[in-house]
C-alpha cells in the first residue's frame, strides 16, 4: 500500500487577520516598510505595479546605485527588484554568506542593499530584495573562497544517480529536499528582511533549475536530479517507492519539498517583517513549470504563501504572450507580468506592456541594463553594441511607462 506523503504545515491566520494585525503593529510607525510605501488601508496590488529587475552586474559603487534609482524613478517605474543574492554569495553585509564576486569577493566599503533602500525610498520607490534561492554557485570554475557553499557544504549540492555533481558552467543548485538546506535558506532570507527596511522579498529560481544549459553541452540530456542515496532513502521512507517505480509520485514529492521551503520562508518573513511583500518569479505556464521544474505556483497561491507572482512571460510573439496571460487571469494574488526588454524590438515590447497592463495592470521589465547603460569608474555610460537598442527602447517605451505615473510625468522630458 502506498504511504501518504507527510507534510509539515505552518498554522496560518487568514489574510484579513494578517492585515489587521500588521495595521495595528505599524500604526504611527515611520520607516521604509510596506506601510510607508503602499499604505495598509489598501492591499498590495491595488495600485499599478511598474517594476524593473536590477541585476547584480548593474552597480559597482554607491553612485551607481543612486543613478540606478534615479533612472528608474524618471522612467516611471515605482518598484525596484534589487538583486542581493546570485548564487550563495551576498551583495549586502551578511553574517552567513561571503561577498559576491561581482563586488570583488570582499567588503567593497559600502552596503549595496542599505544604500538601495535609502536611495530608492527617498525617491518614492518600493525596494524589494531580489534573491536567487536554490542556486548555490554560478560559473565555469569553483569559487575561490573556501567558505563558499560549493566547498563548505559540498554534500548539499545536487548529484545524479552515479553520484556526480552537476557540471560547472551555469547555476549549481542545493537540494531543497534536505531539511537543513531549507533551514539555512530561511536563515538567509530572514537576515535580509530583519536587517534591512525592504518593502519586499522577491524569490527567483524558486524551482528546480534543471533546464538544459551550456554546462550540459556534449553530455546529452540533463540527469534527473537529485538522485543521491539520502534523497532516495527519504522518498522511499515516506512513500515506500523508488522514483522508477512511481515517477509521478517522485515528481509530486519533489514539488512538495519546494513548497515546504516556500512555506518556511513565508513563516520567517512574517515573523521578521510583517509588512514585507513576499513574491516569486515563476514560469509563464504554471502547469508546465510544475511538470518540468516542480514549481507548484497554484498551491502557493491557494495556501496564501505568496503575496504576488511574477510570471516570466518572455514570448517573442504576441500570440504566445497573450495565451500565457490567460493562464493567470483568475489568480487570487496580483500578477506582475515579466516582460523581456533585452535585445527586443521596441514595438513588440510596447505592445506587450500594453497587453500586460490591460490584463492585470502590473508588469516588470527584464532588465534595467536593457534600458540603461552601466557606468565606468568615472561615472560615464559604457556604450556597447546594445546601445542603439537601448535608445530605441527608451524612446518608445519610457513615455508609455511614464504615462501611468503622475510623479514621473512631472519630471520633464526623458534624457539619458
Amino acid at each position: 500500500m502506498q504511504k501518504t506523503i507527510s507534510r509539515t504545515r505552518v498554522t496560518r491566520p487568514n489574510r484579513a487577520m494578517l492585515l489587521a494585525i500588521a495595521s495595528i503593529a505599524l500604526a504611527g510607525a515611520t520607516g521604509c516598510g510596506l506601510g510607508g510605501r503602499w499604505g495598509w488601508h489598501k492591499p498590495y496590488g491595488s495600485k499599478e505595479i511598474r517594476a524593473v529587475w536590477v541585476t547584480r552586474w548593474d552597480f559597482k559603487n554607491p553612485s551607481d546605485i543612486a543613478c540606478v534609482m534615479e533612472n528608474c524613478r524618471r522612467a516611471g517605474f515605482n518598484t525596484v527588484l534589487f538583486q542581493v543574492r546570485g548564487a550563495g554569495t551576498a551583495l549586502y553585509r551578511s553574517r552567513l554568506e561571503p561577498w559576491a564576486d561581482e563586488l570583488g569577493g570582499r567588503d567593497p566599503g559600502f552596503d549595496p542593499l542599505a544604500i538601495a533602500c535609502v536611495e530608492g525610498h527617498r525617491r518614492g520607490l518600493a525596494v524589494h530584495a531580489w534573491v536567487n534561492v536554490i542556486p548555490g554557485w554560478y560559473g565555469d570554475k569553483p569559487p575561490a573562497n573556501p567558505k563558499q557553499l560549493y566547498h563548505a557544504r559540498a554534500n548539499w549540492f545536487w548529484r545524479d544517480a552515479s553520484g556526480q555533481r552537476q557540471p560547472l558552467g551555469w547555476y549549481s543548485s542545493v537540494n531543497p529536499c534536505y531539511p537543513e538546506v531549507r533551514k539555512y535558506l530561511c536563515a538567509v532570507m530572514r537576515e535580509i528582511v530583519d536587517k534591512y527596511p525592504v518593502d519586499g522579498l522577491h524569490m527567483d529560481y524558486i524551482r528546480y533549475p534543471n533546464e538544459h544549459s551550456k554546462a550540459y553541452e556534449g553530455r546529452g540530456a540533463v540527469p534527473d536530479y537529485p538522485r543521491d542515496p539520502r534523497t532516495l532513502a527519504m522518498f522511499k521512507q515516506e512513500t515506500g517507492k523508488t522514483p522508477d517505480q512511481a515517477p509521478q509520485l517522485w515528481s509530486r514529492w519533489r514539488a512538495d519539498q519546494l513548497t515546504q521551503l516556500v512555506r518556511d520562508i513565508r513563516a520567517v518573513t512574517l515573523r521578521a517583517r510583517r509588512g514585507a511583500v513576499l513574491s516569486a518569479a515563476v514560469g509563464p505556464s504554471p502547469d508546465e513549470h510544475l511538470r518540468n521544474h516542480f514549481q507548484d505556483t497554484r498551491r502557493w497561491i491557494a495556501e496564501e504563501l505568496v503575496d504576488a507572482v511574477f510570471p516570466m512571460n518572455y514570448a517573442q510573439d504576441m500570440a504566445t504572450f497573450d495565451k500565457r496571460l490567460t493562464a493567470w487571469s483568475k489568480a487570487d494574488v496580483p500578477v506582475v507580468t515579466g516582460v523581456m526588454f533585452d535585445k527586443r524590438d521596441d514595438a513588440l515590447v510596447a505592445q506587450q506592456i500594453e497587453h500586460a497592463g490591460r490584463s492585470g495592470r502590473h508588469y516588470c521589465a527584464f532588465a534595467y541594463n536593457s534600458l540603461f547603460e552601466r557606468r565606468d569608474a568615472s561615472g560615464r555610460p559604457i556604450m556597447d553594441g546594445q546601445s542603439a537598442s537601448r535608445t530605441g527602447l527608451r524612446n518608445r517605451v519610457i513615455p508609455q511607462v511614464r504615462g501611468a505615473s503622475v510623479q514621473a510625468a512631472r519630471s520633464g522630458p526623458w534624457s539619458r
